[in-house]
């Protein structure tokens, strides 16, 4: 991983903030390693999605309209 950063802003609600300091204090870690950690998640999960089978995403994004409150459910 690199080690310049960059600083950028951005917003989220005050329970996920303090959620992710509540993480950041019981693992003795800075906020920004969290915050940064959690983008790279991100990018992997995106970059797993591009390598699976197109067709398979396709019905996926095409049924999530319809049965997304249901995907939902089925999730928790």
């Amino acid at each position: 991983m690199s080690s310049a950063r960059e600083k950028f802003s951005t917003q989220v609600t005050p329970e996920t903030l303090e959620a992710v300091r509540q993480i950041a204090r019981a693992e003795g870690r800075q906020l920004q390693s969290i915050v940064d950690e959690a983008l790279a998640d991100v990018v992997a999960k995106h970059k797993h999605l591009r390598g699976s089978q197109p067709h398979a995403i396709a019905a996926y994004r095409t049924s999530h309209g319809p049965l997304g409150a249901l995907y939902r459910k089925l999730a928790e």
